[in-house]
């Protein structure tokens, strides 16, 4: 049994974890422990104080008592405002406070557009502009190339939550672009564990979302590699064994 630690800001989409759990197999287990998110807005002061130090120690008690084998801050904003040195600080405390590796969502979707062999991308963003300006400076720190970004305006993560399929194709297909190789759609606030390969086969190119690359991202930190198609692309690097 592989045991995975996320900690995940609030209450918007957290059942999609419980998807990704089913879909992954028997042998990995996804804990999800939940910090305080604060005030919930898409505000760079308030993004900041919900990824701070204090409020993600205050879950990895409970995590440890779970057995995790690795954890991840799973908030894609909630890292990525601290910028690109900022969020290493952050993950680092992290993994000193756990006592085991971490990672965040916003260092998944870098590690996860490497895996899938891509530079270029483009991004549907439900943030205001100027969050989702400071997503697309992380990704370029991380040596990713954003070529298109499109943003919602969206203040909170509970309005997020209550989007649907119909928006999140919108969005998708509002923020692709010709010279893009895959499409990036961050917040985990965002439902779209279920709709990724049917995403995929709309844009006819990879797609990675936070949810997806979190769950991802937590497995390679313990280093396993898992083939689950119904999951995307990203989850289809490893060969399938025939027995």
């Amino acid at each position: 049994m592989t045991a995975l630690g996320l900690l995940y800001p609030g209450h918007s989409a957290e059942d999609d974890y419980q998807r990704i759990e089913q879909l992954l197999g028997s042998d990995i287990r996804v804990d999800l422990v939940h910090t305080d998110i604060g005030e919930d807005a898409h505000r760079v002061d308030a993004l900041r104080r919900m990824g701070s130090t204090e409020r993600l120690a205050a879950g990895v008690e409970e995590l440890r008592m779970s057995g995790a084998e690795s954890v991840v801050w799973a908030c894609t904003s909630g890292s990525f405002v601290y910028g690109w040195e900022g969020a290493h600080e952050q993950i680092r405390s992290l993994a000193r406070a756990a006592g085991l590796p971490a990672s965040s969502t916003s260092f998944a979707f870098v590690h996860a557009v490497r895996e899938i062999g891509v530079r270029r991308v483009a991004v549907g963003a439900t943030y205001p502009d100027d969050v989702a300006a400071l997503f697309a400076d992380f990704l370029r720190a991380g040596g990713v190339e954003v070529v298109a970004l499109r943003e919602s305006g969206i203040i909170t993560a509970s309005e997020v939550g209550t989007w649907g399929k119909a928006e999140l194709f919108a969005l998708a297909r509002a923020a692709d672009h010709e010279d893009a190789e895959a499409v990036l759609v961050p917040d985990t606030a965002l439902h779209t564990a279920a709709h990724v390969p049917a995403l995929e086969k709309d844009l006819g190119k990879p797609v990675l979302t936070a949810n997806q690359v979190t769950v991802w991202e937590a497995l390679r930190l313990t280093n396993r590699r898992v083939n689950a198609p119904e999951l995307g692309k990203l989850f289809t690097r490893e060969p399938i064994v025939q027995v």
